[in-house]
Formats: C-alpha cells, structure tokens, sequence
C-alpha cells in the first residue's frame, strides 16, 4: 500500500484547522459579543427603566479672570429618565476642579444620585494663572445613562493681570529740599470684586515721614483707560520739604483685597538736591557716594572732598561732624571760600583711613552696607547731611 506524500498531509491539516477554527470563532461570536475601545458592538439594548441626562447648558464664557485669581459655575445637571441617574466625577484639565460628589442614598462613595425628575448642581471651580491670555478648561462627569454616558463642561475666558500699576515707579530726578512734591500712581484691577484698600504706607523709615500718602477710589469713565480693568483706585503722594539731599529711594507699599489680599509696591526713585552740593575725585555723584575702594590697613589712604553752599543761608553753614562709621576714618573739616563773585562757598574735607585701621567693610553691597559720614550743616532746610561711604579696610 502506497503511504500519502508530506505535501498532501500538510494541506490535509490546513483544512481541517481552518475548519475548527472557524467553528470556535463563530461560537464566541454567538455567546460573547465583540468589544471596540469601551463601546459594546452587538450588545442587547437596555430593558426596563433608564435614566436620563437633560443638560440645557455645557459651556459657560467667564469673561476676564485675573492671575492668580479664583472663578466658579454652578451647571444644573437634570434626571428626566425612569430610573436613578448615577454620576461620578471623570477627567478634569490642570486647573479645573469639579465640586466632590458626596454618597447619596442608595449610592456608593464618590458616586451622586439624582433621583427621577430630580436635579444636581456641578460647581466647576479653576484658577488663572500664567501671564495672561485666553483660557478654555474642561471637566467631565460620567453617568450611568446609556445613551449618554459622559459629559463635558467646559468654562473659557481670558486671564488678565490681577491688578497693574500705572506708572510701574516713579521717578523725581529734579527734587529740592526745600520744595514739595505731589505723584500719582494708578492702579487698575480685573475681576468681578471691586478693591478695598486696607494700608498705603512708604517702606524706608528714615524718610517716611516726608510722605502723606492717601487713595480714592477710581471713577466709572476713568476705567475705559485700562482694557478689561473693572475696578482700581489712585494713590495720591505728598512729599513734604526736607528729604535729605542725594539720591532718592523709597516703597509705596499698597495693601488690598478683591477679596484676596493682595499688595502693590511701587518704587520711588530720584535726587534730592539743594544749597548743599559735593564734588571731588573720589565722590560718585551717579551713585551719590564717596568710593573709597579698598584701602590697606599697613598704608593708609587719604582724599579730599568739597561742600558748596549756595543761597541765602550760605554764610550759616558751618559743618560739624556728627558720626563716622567705621569709626577709624577721619575727617577734618576746613574753613569755607568764597568761590567767583562770593555766590557760592567752598568748604574742604579731608578724609583719611589711617595706617594701622581696624578691618571694616562696607563696600556698599546688601551683605556689607555703606559707612557713612553724617554732619550737622547748620543749614535751615538741610540741617543734617549724611554721606554714604563704600570702602573696605584690609589688612
């Protein structure tokens, strides 16, 4: 007897596994119905009684919410169906937080029940942030309603500042000390709750006293000035004759709610001048600073340093040393000149870091501040005259 060939064995076994093969596919196809991502193909349509999900709004457009700052809707969400409508928080985007759904009765943790005919409230909360520009944030719920088995609340606007100062600082380069001064500073802000101004207050105490700081709040018209603005308020500076004279620098400090509070500063810079002026070779006049660098303690050093007085009260200014920091710097005050038709007196200071000096530094940086050289002039609206001194003293 003639045995079959390899060839007919092997296409004898392809049928008879496509033949087996097909048989089992058709029975699962029969028994369990084929599944696509997380939607059911060939399932049975529910029977009996189903709830419904009626949703009239999904989209909600805030307007303007600024940096920092909270927003909030409250979206109904209605059960018209037959059967308890079961909702459970899903996905939310990085800002955008939904209210917790509390256990209901007859629901498990997490999971909110509105009954047949019944209604919820989904409270969608986000928060500006970034520098600003448009904003769109979606939260989804999931429901147990076959026909809708998700939804998705979405709540756009656009993110603006919290609040912007106008100017950003201010600046009075042509300050007198025997004059006075008034600045404004507006201050414009975003959001649906107007500002109330809690303290205005000038940061530098050595010349906070100069100041009389007050605000007001900002009239309708005046906001049209500031796209978007809703709301701000203008904060009115005073400076009083007396600053002393050099280089101006000082803090309005700005503290308000909307209702969050928030704080503005806005710096203040600028020179004071006056009768009093200093000049020499080591005086800094952009710095308003006598730059001693760094001296040794083995040699010494030694500059000279002129006051001039002009004014009516020129003949009364005799300077007196008041303090010296570091105390091992010396200065020696000489007799005043008149200078050219005898409108302007000249008076000489010599100072000296004597060899031998302790170590000190006050090179005039946060971590070593500046010594300084304080005199009594005499003068009626300058009567004290502090000048800042950066130097070190190695050994």
């Amino acid at each position: 007897m003639r045995l079959p060939s390899a060839w007919v064995i092997a296409g004898a076994a392809a049928i008879l596994g496509a033949a087996v093969g097909g048989g089992i596919a058709t029975l699962e196809a029969a028994t369990r119905p084929w599944r696509a991502g997380d939607f059911v193909v060939g399932a049975r349509a529910p029977t009996g009684p189903t709830p419904t999900v009626d949703v009239r709004e999904t989209q909600f457009a805030f307007g303007t919410v600024g940096v920092g700052a909270k927003g909030s809707h409250e979206f109904v969400i209605r059960n018209t169906g037959a059967a308890p409508l079961e909702l459970t928080k899903g996905a939310t985007s990085c800002t955008c937080t939904v209210s917790d759904f509390e256990a209901s009765e007859g629901g498990s943790p997490g999971v909110k029940v509105v009954p047949p005919g019944g209604s919820t409230k989904l409270n969608v909360q986000w928060r500006g942030k970034g520098d600003g520009g448009p904003f769109r944030q979606q939260a989804s719920v999931v429901t147990n309603d076959p026909q809708r088995p998700q939804i998705a609340f979405v709540v756009a606007g656009t993110v603006v500042p919290t609040y912007k100062t106008v100017p950003t600082f201010i600046t009075l380069p042509k300050l007198s000390t025997s004059s006075s001064e008034q600045a404004t500073i507006t201050v414009f802000t975003f959001g649906k709750e107007q500002p109330t101004v809690d303290a205005v207050s000038a940061t530098e105490e050595k010349t906070a006293q100069f100041y009389s700081l007050a605000s007001t709040p900002l009239e309708p018209a005046e906001l049209t000035a500031e796209a978007g603005a809703t709301g701000g308020f203008r904060i009115t500076a005073d400076i009083r004759p007396g600053l002393p004279i050099g280089t101006l620098r000082q803090t309005i400090k700005v503290v308000f709610r909307m209702p969050e509070e928030l704080i503005a500063e806005i710096p203040v810079e600028g020179s004071v001048s006056g009768d009093l002026a200093l000049a020499g070779k080591a005086w800094d006049s952009s710095r308003e600073a006598l730059l001693l660098g760094t001296v040794s303690s083995r040699t010494g050093a030694e500059t000279s340093l002129f006051l001039t007085v002009k004014g009516p009260h020129r003949a009364d200014v005799r300077p007196v040393v008041r303090e010296i920091v570091p105390d091992t710097v010396k200065v020696v005050i000489g007799e005043g000149k008149p200078v050219g038709s005898g409108n302007v007196i000249r008076i000489p200071l010599t100072i000296t870091i004597p060899p031998g000096s302790s170590p000190a530094n006050h090179i005039c940086s946060e971590l070593a501040p500046a010594g300084k050289i304080v005199l009594d002039t005499g003068h009626p609206d300058s009567p004290t005259l502090t000048i800042p001194v950066c130097l070190a003293i190695v050994p």
